[in-house]
C-alpha cells in the first residue's frame, strides 16, 4: 500500500495536517537520519583520533551528514520542489548546509569558549555532557529550522505539484 493511501485512510483533520506539513515531516524524518549518521561520526572520530579536537570532530560528522542529507532531501522531502538546474541546486544546497554547519558550531563553541566548560576548567565529564547538548542537540535544531527554511525558499524554491495537493485533499 503507497503512503498516499495510508494518508487517505486517516480521519480527516489528521489526513489535511498531514498533507500540509508533509514536507516538514519527511524533511524531519531526514534529519533523525542525518542526526544519527552526524553524532556517530563525531564520536567515532572524538573517541578514536580527534579526542582533544571536539569542533573538529562536530564540522567532520556535520560535512558527512551533509552529503548524506543532500541525497535524501533531494530524491525525498523536497522531490515534488524544483526550479533549478541540479548543478545550481546542489550547490545552492551545500552553500545554505555551509552556513548551517555554522549554526550548528556556535552553540558549541560558546559553551567551550565563552563558559569555559572544557577541560582544565570542568572535568571531561562535564565538557563532554555539555559538549553533546550544545553541539548535538542545540545545535543541530538550530540548524535545523535555519536549513528548512532556506532549502525552500533558496534551493528548492518551486512546488511542482501544488494541482496534486488540491486533488488529494478535494
Amino acid at each position: 500500500m503507497a503512503v498516499l493511501e495510508v494518508v487517505q485512510r486517516l480521519p480527516e483533520p489528521l489526513r489535511s495536517l498531514l498533507l500540509k506539513h508533509r514536507e516538514l515531516l519527511k524533511f524531519a524524518v531526514v534529519g533523525a537520519i542525518t542526526w544519527f549518521i552526524d553524532t556517530g561520526v563525531v564520536y567515532a572520530v572524538k573517541l578514536t583520533v580527534l579526542g582533544d579536537k571536539p569542533l573538529t570532530a562536530r564540522l567532520l560528522g556535520a560535512l558527512i551528514a551533509t552529503i548524506a542529507s543532500y541525497i535524501l532531501n533531494r530524491e525525498w522531502s523536497f522531490n515534488a520542489r524544483g526550479g533549478r538546474q541540479r548543478s545550481h541546486e546542489a550547490a545552492l544546497f551545500f552553500a545554505v548546509s555551509a552556513l548551517g554547519i555554522v549554526v550548528t558550531m556556535i552553540p558549541q563553541a560558546l559553551s567551550l569558549y565563552a563558559l569555559n566548560l572544557r577541560v582544565p576548567h570542568v572535568d571531561a565529564t562535564v565538557q563532554m555532557v555539555a559538549n553533546f547538548i550544545s553541539g548535538q542537540i542545540l545545535g543541530v535544531l538550530l540548524a535545523m529550522a535555519f536549513r528548512f527554511w532556506a532549502f525552500r525558499r533558496y534551493v528548492f524554491p518551486d512546488d511542482l505539484r501544488e494541482a496534486e495537493l488540491h486533488s488529494i485533499q478535494g
